[in-house]
């Protein structure tokens, strides 16, 4: 059996260069996020309950809902983890410091490569297509409903599910592809051949759980699905007021970065950080608890 959500929750760490980057984009969405390890604190954060009975009993019924295989919680986990890791393939944990450490990336720049803009445009977008089907997963609910996820994004996502989409903004859009990302990003896309779709890594870790039948159909879904979310994201960055510079800016309040290449940065924080699996396993807590409360 694979971990737990205690197990998952109980190893999240206090401090590395995920969490101090998540951090850099506090002034985008304050007090969202709070990096909250250990399930029990979570149960408490979420619940408000301290009982020691009633906290094991949330853990136990947690558990046999992550577990349960009519459930997507460990899908979406799987998801989550899946499409991280095909960013940090090439060895994140050689670049990485000593946690609670600063870093400084110039040293750094002869040992990455930014991706190409059209394999960055594809990544974007295929991570964009793992939140809408984890958000599925999570709720019970069709993996192509689009409609569904919009509404829960414009309405109702905040703490660890809006910080993860704040950082695929920022370090997957702005700061690799620039303030018209979304525009670079929506022509990769309707210009995609089906051969490179193939090609890309990303896309091949999770092309099962991608809806639309063939690879034309799952295409088509990639599409859709980042032209449904075009206007949120725009309007995110209008009203949030975030640049460049400004996500730069901050982020060199939390971590040494000794140079002004927003391409290597952002190749430099996809080999270091995993920030969808760890708000993601924050948010997949959050739902259990959630449910396993009301349930008992």
């Amino acid at each position: 059996m694979s971990k737990s959500i205690i197990e998952l929750v109980d190893r999240l760490p206090e401090q590395n260069i995920t969490t101090m980057s998540l951090r850099a984009l506090d002034y985008i969405v304050p007090g969202e996020w709070n990096n909250i390890i250990g399930f029990n604190n979570i149960i408490e954060d979420t619940t408000g309950e301290t009982d020691p009975e009633i906290v094991q009993q949330i853990r136990e019924r947690a558990v046999y809902l992550y577990h349960h295989s009519d459930e997507g919680y460990e899908r979406a986990m799987w998801l989550y983890q899946t499409v991280d890791n095909a960013d940090t393939a090439l060895g994140a944990a050689a670049l990485a410091n000593k946690i609670g450490q600063k870093i400084g990336l110039l040293s750094f720049l002869t040992k990455i490569t930014p991706k190409a803009d059209k394999a960055q445009s594809i990544d974007l977008a295929i991570k964009l297509v793992v939140e809408i089907v984890a958000y599925c997963q999570i709720n019970g609910i069709p993996g192509d409903s689009i409609g569904d996820f919009l509404k829960s994004l414009v309405e109702e996502y905040s703490g660890p599910s809006l910080m993860r989409m704040a950082a695929l903004v920022c370090f997957d859009g702005i700061l690799p592809l620039g303030p018209d990302f979304i525009k670079k990003v929506g022509e990769t896309i309707s210009g995609l051949s089906l051969s490179s779709l193939e090609d890309n890594p990303t896309f091949s870790s999770i092309s099962n759980f991608i809806p639309g039948g063939d690879i034309g159909g799952k295409l088509g879904f990639i599409g859709d699905s980042f032209g449904s979310v075009s206007d949120w994201m725009g309007n995110f960055i209008a009203d949030r007021g975030i640049t460049r510079q400004g996500v730069m800016d901050s982020l060199q309040n939390f971590i040494d970065i000794a140079d002004d290449k927003l391409d290597y940065v952002g190749a430099f924080l996809d080999l270091t950080t995993n920030y969808m699996e760890h708000t993601g396993t924050q948010t997949l807590a959050r739902s259990l608890i959630d449910r396993a409360f009301a349930e008992i």
